[in-house]
């Protein structure tokens, strides 16, 4: 990530320089009266195309609570990416049309990467128990990448009621062996969603992710009665869902807490270390804290001196996952640089061809210097050539001594 603006350390909005001169009065004008406040902060909500929606902190002119903001140029040139969950400041609003631009970003407590979302509080992986069935690997996968990020995961297992109480009994015990206690919920009717409500009520922003069709928007919609979200059934042949969400959107429930809506992917990247890998899984912490193992760099493969041993239900998870996170470090240190790209604020851009460079003010001023004497040199010594002298004769005296080029 590129630069983030200043905390000024009170959990204020962030600043700008320009801040002081935006706060201008506006003029008379017909129609009804508009605040003279050009500026305002929120927190993003929502990212549609290259717009964001921000809620405000507090409402302005007319009871107006939302802005529909683009970025400042500015923000782009530093690489810095405005996701879902930001606290932002916006400059040059107008009231009237409910627009503005995103000036400056507050420092975030936490980021998750995919999906894209900021200052999270809690990370909800959704997953379903059938249709499509739950898949161990794919269900680690997500843990993983949620266990990550260092904030608190929340697993809920959703289409409770298409299953015996026999079989929800041994999934929730299988479950427990491995660090969670899941919250078993049904869309359709109804068991488990007002607990789960009250849990998630708490003030702070929790993040819904999973695979496509488990039922993430059917359970929002359970969740908050008024959003009526679209959702769509999973496909018959494949047995794999239809992406019915788009974007990453923000949704208020209970008094303080907010729900992110986001697009379901099926195959989550797994953490790039190999040495953090062990510690992302809960059933094992208690023996890293015990003490640690015989070598410093074990990746807990079953060598002699293990603490970690492989007498737990997702050893050979482990190893799977494990493998794939070597193999992806050994292609990355194998793969050469890429030509032609730079990196500016986090990210790769490409390189500006030199043969389209110009020199700025400062240096065509400074021209005069040595390139300019190297030119002039080869100005002359071509000039020689042309007229069969010694290059190395030219510059003696006034006009140096000239000796003719040999005959034939």
């Amino acid at each position: 990530m590129g630069a983030e603006a200043p905390d000024r350390g009170d959990g204020s909005c962030p600043t700008t320089p320009g801040l002081a001169r935006a706060q201008l009065a506006l003029g008379a004008s017909p129609g009804p009266s508009i605040a003279t406040d050009l500026s305002a902060c929120g927190l993003v909500v929502a990212l549609e195309a290259n717009f964001c929606r921000v809620a405000l902190e507090s409402p302005g002119p007319g009871g107006v609570d939302q802005l529909l903001c683009v970025r400042r140029t500015r923000l782009g040139k530093t690489g810095q990416q405005i996701c879902v969950g930001d606290r932002v400041q916006v400059e040059g609003v107008d009231w009237i049309s409910r627009r503005g631009a995103v000036a400056a970003v507050a420092p975030r407590s936490s980021l998750l990467a995919r999906p894209a979302v900021a200052n999270c509080n809690r990370v909800v992986v959704v997953m379903a128990l059938v249709q499509p069935d739950l898949d161990p690997i794919q269900l680690t996968r997500f843990l993983l990448t949620a266990e990550a990020t260092g904030v608190q995961v929340d697993l809920v297992l959703t289409k409770a009621d298409l299953l015996a109480p026999q079989v929800l009994l041994e999934w929730r015990q299988r479950l427990a062996a491995w660090g969670y206690e899941p919250w078993l919920v049904s869309a359709q009717t109804g068991v488990g969603i007002e607990p789960l409500r009250q849990h998630l009520a708490a003030p702070g922003i929790a993040v819904l992710c999973g695979p496509s069709g488990v039922g993430k928007s059917s359970l929002l919609n359970a969740l908050v009665p008024d959003l009526a979200l679209r959702v769509g059934a999973v496909s018959g042949r494949l047995q794999r869902g239809r992406h019915t969400t788009r974007h990453v959107e923000l949704f208020a429930i209970g008094a303080g807490g907010l729900l992110a809506d986001t697009p379901g992917f099926n195959r989550p990247d797994l953490p790039p270390d190999p040495g953090a890998l062990v510690g992302l899984f809960p059933e094992v912490r208690g023996r890293l804290g015990a003490g640690g193992c015989r070598f410093t760099n074990c990746l807990h493969q079953g060598d002699p001196g293990c603490v970690v041993g492989s007498d737990w239900p997702r050893y050979p998870h482990y190893l799977q996952c494990l493998q794939q996170v070597l193999a992806q470090e050994a292609a990355a240190q194998s793969r050469p640089a890429e030509p032609g790209l730079k990196q500016r604020g986090g990210r790769s851009e490409p390189r500006l061809d030199p043969r389209l460079r110009q020199l700025s003010r400062k240096r065509q001023r400074q021209g005069d210097g040595p390139q300019g004497e190297d030119s002039a040199a080869d100005l002359g010594a071509e000039e020689a050539e042309d007229r069969h002298l010694d290059p190395g004769a030219l510059g003696s005296g006034a006009g140096g001594s000239l000796n003719p080029a040999p005959g034939p």
